[in-house]
């Protein structure tokens, strides 16, 4: 997808979206706090836009996750959040027969998705379920995943089918950033020498629920991070923003590959319904954004103006290098570019 849309209008990253679908974690909230400037802008797309909530987070069931973000002032039912839990239950259902026996790893929210979706819950391998099926909670530990691993072991997929609601390594939290779903699928995985199927992002499955449940046309999907968030909008061949309050930044943003670059490079959601700047490239493959420019000479990323606007000139620094179809590793970039 390409970074910058070419016109004299000025678009905004809203124009012509019927859609909005936010992540949460890093984009909406870090823990129970709201990210500066979210609600209101939220708040402010949902005048107009229809805006759906998508997480990979398997903790909580879409009604907890309402209820939070109620609290923190938006205007949003459960039916509004669609769950990392809800794809994989949908996943399930395709593997095994309903009323099937589930061993699930996880918490509340996976296993509240697993009972609505016509299952019974187990959570000892001893009772031979017909699958597994493992989400993120915080009070997930080594019995949890132990169990995992013993009905794992020695069955292929056909035989006893492994679901991973998603697979992120890390998850931001107040203190700062923790070890995710993909960190606890990693010691499964390490014992009992399989993969699972995944349903969460970046795979498509989350998406597609989410424009069938909300039946949209032209969604925009907005993360805080590459390798999921914007892979699987990506791969879903959704718009997308990257916005700077989460997990990645410009060191991810320079190094990212064809299939994980956004629509859009936004500081916070204020940029939403503000005119997106245009990007400008010379012969010599030069790009300005606002007032910043960047080129490339032979190895060398060059600042030739850096601006008055630092996402603009990272904006400006990401279009040369993705453009000049160069690895971030080939290249010799300031250090004021990663900051």
């Amino acid at each position: 997808m390409a970074l910058f849309r070419r016109t004299s209008e000025s678009p905004t990253p809203l124009t012509g979206v019927d859609l909005v679908l936010a992540d949460l974690d890093g984009v909406v909230y870090t823990g129970p706090n709201a990210i500066p400037y979210a609600v209101d802008s939220l708040n402010n797309v949902a005048e107009t836009i229809r805006v759906g909530y998508i997480t990979n987070n398997a903790s909580r069931t879409d009604a907890s996750v309402a209820s939070h973000l109620s609290d923190l002032g938006l205007q949003v039912e459960p039916r509004d959040v669609v769950t990392s839990p809800q794809a994989a239950v949908r996943l399930l259902s395709e593997h095994v027969p309903a009323g099937s026996t589930i061993l699930v790893v996880g918490g509340d929210g996976l296993v509240d998705e697993v009972q609505k979706g016509g299952f019974s819950v187990t959570r000892s391998a001893d009772d031979e379920p017909a699958a597994v099926i493992q989400g993120f909670a915080p009070e997930v530990g080594w019995q949890h995943l132990a169990e995992a691993a013993f009905a794992l072991q020695g069955r292929s997929d056909s035989e006893r089918p492994w679901i991973a609601t998603n697979t992120d390594w890390t998850i931001p939290v107040a203190r700062g950033i923790a070890p995710g779903n993909g960190t606890l699928i990693s010691a499964v995985h390490t014992a009992a020498g399989r993969l699972p199927l995944v349903a969460g992002k970046p795979e498509v499955a989350i998406f597609q629920e989410a424009i069938a449940r909300f039946q949209a046309t032209t969604p925009l999907f907005i993360g805080d991070r590459l390798d999921t968030d914007i892979l699987g909008a990506n791969r879903a061949g959704i718009a997308s923003v990257l916005v700077l309050t989460g997990i990645d930044g410009a060191k991810q943003l320079l190094a990212a590959d064809a299939d994980s670059r956004p629509t859009y490079i936004l500081r916070d959601l204020r940029g939403l319904d503000e005119p997106y700047p245009e990007l400008k490239t010379t012969r010599n493959g030069a790009v300005t954004v606002g007032r910043s420019t960047v080129g490339i000479d032979g190895n060398d990323v060059r600042i030739i103006s850096e601006g008055d606007d630092e996402v603009d000139l990272l904006r400006a620094a990401c279009a040369a290098i993705w453009n000049s179809g160069r690895a971030i590793y080939g290249l010799e970039v300031p250090d004021r570019l990663y900051t």
